[in-house]
């Protein structure tokens, strides 16, 4: 019996800019201006656009997001409570060399049950950026 599985497709360029146009499609809906970044698994940027209406430092929000979503696999929205004190990540954001962001907005893509990348959304309430993010992943899935 093999135990091999079967090669992952990665998040791909094309990917990465569905997910940006899926996410900028929803916060145009809502009135919202934002940024958007998306990941590879590795961790290096493939797709990003901030509005020029959007607030400068919303282009960094939006990248620290999708970071935290991938190094933790998980999206930043159930991260908030791990942070507190007493929580089990309370230290873990200086323990890095990349500083992690504990605001909804970051979400993982995954293929298969599998992390490919994450996208991160900036610029809206936590909530509303938490929506975009989800709705783009959902988006690509489809």
């Amino acid at each position: 019996m093999s135990t091999t599985t079967a090669p992952l497709a990665p998040l791909t360029t094309q990917d990465a800019e569905a997910l940006v146009s899926a996410a900028h499609r929803a916060a145009e809906a809502a009135g919202v201006t934002v940024s958007v970044t998306v990941l590879d698994a590795g961790g290096h940027l493939l797709a990003f656009r901030r509005d020029d209406r959007a607030v400068l430092i919303s282009g960094e929000t939006s990248t620290r997001k999708a970071y935290t979503a991938l190094q933790l696999n998980a999206p930043t929205a159930d991260l908030v409570d791990a942070v507190q004190p007493g929580g089990p990540f309370h230290t873990l954001p200086t323990a890095l060399d990349r500083p992690l962001l504990f605001i909804a907005g970051g979400v993982p893509v995954r293929r298969d049950g599998r992390l490919i990348g994450a996208i991160g959304v900036g610029g809206g309430a936590p909530e509303q950026d938490h929506g975009f993010a989800t709705a783009a992943v959902a988006n690509l899935a489809a």
